[in-house]
């Protein structure tokens, strides 16, 4: 059981879940006795997902984490079941593709990566804290070595994740019943870092499926709330396994 309370059939609300590593851990959840709430941009695709997971999925919910009508929405699906035991804020954008240095960066564009990647985590998590609170949950909060290494080119998506670790720090400190970690999965094959490297040949970098196993044990264990990298935890996953 990778969680404290007595519910048999954890819930977690993954955003994100279409594709990449969202799709990935929502597998993997299910396959370890969780039930979701999943939600996406592209409806068709979150269907397609909904459906590979079958009963495990409580609620489907398509929209845009930036909208607030879509997370009142989130909130809601959450409200019906009761309570939370994991809110995991994978949806992100990388923004203009490929990425203009920072003197260049087009402000609307960078005020719509800070939407999706700092705000949308935050105010969903402000809806979802009372029902976090109520099971002694957990935020998980999807990061990137880029908010930490000043990558030439990587101002706009680097610096949101910059903002979501201090972010969820904070909210750590400011939530000690609460486990609130941004985890940096490391590098991955997803069409998200495909669009960070246009016309580059990606297939050296590891499916998002094998970060699952860390995460899951990260889950586990429960470690104190702060900034982690899933490499951190493969050794132990391993282990467990």
């Amino acid at each position: 059981m990778m969680n404290t309370t007595q519910q048999t059939r954890p819930l977690a609300l993954v955003t994100g879940a279409s594709r990449g590593l969202g799709r990935a851990l929502a597998h993997g959840l299910a396959d370890n006795g969780w039930d979701l709430i999943v939600d996406a941009r592209t409806a068709g695709d979150l269907a397609d997902v909904a459906a590979g997971l079958g009963k495990r999925v409580v609620a489907a919910i398509p929209g845009d984490v930036a909208d607030p009508e879509h997370r009142a929405d989130l909130n809601k699906a959450v409200a019906e079941q009761g309570g939370l035991d994991l809110l995991v804020a994978n949806a992100s954008t990388l923004g203009p593709s490929p990425q203009p240095a920072l003197a260049n960066y087009p402000l609307d564009e960078l005020r719509r990566v800070y939407e999706v990647n700092v705000l949308a985590p935050l105010a969903l998590a402000q809806l979802l804290i009372p029902a976090l609170a109520s099971r002694g949950g957990t935020i998980l909060n999807i990061t990137s070595d880029a908010s930490v290494e000043p990558y030439e080119g990587w101002g706009g998506y680097g610096s949101s994740k910059a903002a979501l670790d201090q972010l969820t720090a904070i909210l750590g400190a400011e939530q000690p019943s609460l486990r609130v970690y941004a985890v940096d999965p490391g590098d991955m094959r997803t069409q998200m870092h495909q669009d960070a490297f246009p016309g580059e040949d990606i297939s050296d970098r590891p499916e998002p499926e094998t970060v699952v196993p860390a995460l899951l044990e990260l889950l586990r264990t429960r470690p104190k709330s702060g900034r982690l990298r899933a490499s951190d935890f493969h050794t132990q996953a391993t282990v467990t396994a």
